[in-house]
């Protein structure tokens, strides 16, 4: 019927609305809230950037920081942890299979062996591929 596939778009649009309106409404309570000086202000001392008040220094359990906010960090870090990521959002996906693998036997047969190999062999390859291309070492030659 028509009027069923209008109606879901209204539940689209009405989320829609919903996420729009929320973070607009509690940006307009924030700015109110200033006009009747209900809000805090914590007003910028001319030379912030030179010594900056503590509640704008970068907190480092409880210790004063050293260097500044801007350092650099070694790329490793963030390969590692992307590769980390990859890995375990594959073995995500592979528990569920692996947890059903009767139900998917008695249901599909070899079909549902079949497909968990090819996920696995896929995984496979591109654990190679990172293992060819040394992304898993932390230094290299």
């Amino acid at each position: 019927m028509p009027g069923d596939y209008f109606r879901q778009y209204a539940v689209v649009a009405v989320f829609i609305a919903v996420a729009v309106l929320v973070p607009a409404g509690m940006l307009l309570a924030s700015y109110l809230a200033s006009l009747v000086r209900i809000r805090p202000v914590r007003p910028r001392p001319p030379n912030w950037r030179e010594s900056p008040p503590p509640y704008l220094k970068t907190y480092e359990s409880g210790f004063e920081p050293i260097g500044g906010p801007w350092r650099h960090i070694n790329i490793r870090y963030y390969t590692f942890g992307l590769m980390f990521v990859i890995f375990d959002v594959e073995t995500v996906f592979l528990y569920p299979w692996a947890a059903e693998y009767g139900v998917l036997s008695a249901r599909f047969g070899a079909f549902a062996l079949v497909e968990g190999v090819i996920f696995v062999a896929i995984l496979g390859l591109g654990w190679a591929y990172a293992w060819r291309k040394r992304a898993m070492e932390w230094t290299r030659p």
